[in-house]
């Protein structure tokens, strides 16, 4: 390796605002943070959403219950299907 071109790789100390200390390595130095995994809602487990403008509520409106929705679609085909296949059945007797 060239000598004088490669960045100092030292031990550093990265200080989140929730006062959680991290010690590691980098080509940094002190790094102060404002949110690390002991304090984010993602890790911590108290994640949740905010629906300000009633997003999931209209599309719930909008779209209604896909999996009733689906289910009725089917039964829809299984009644057309049930319609032709006796037609045809009489056809074929004829």
């Amino acid at each position: 390796m060239k000598k004088k071109i490669h960045p100092k790789y030292q031990p550093v100390t990265i200080t989140c605002a929730c006062g959680n200390v991290i010690e590691t390595r980098s080509t940094k130095g002190n790094m102060h943070v404002d949110i690390c995994s002991q304090c984010h809602p993602f890790f911590t487990g108290k994640q949740h959403f905010v629906d300000t403008d009633g997003r999931i509520e209209k599309f719930k409106k909008k779209y209604g219950d896909t999996e009733k929705r689906v289910k009725t679609e089917q039964e829809e085909k299984q009644e057309v299907v049930a319609e032709i296949l006796p037609e045809q059945s009489n056809e074929n007797v004829e």
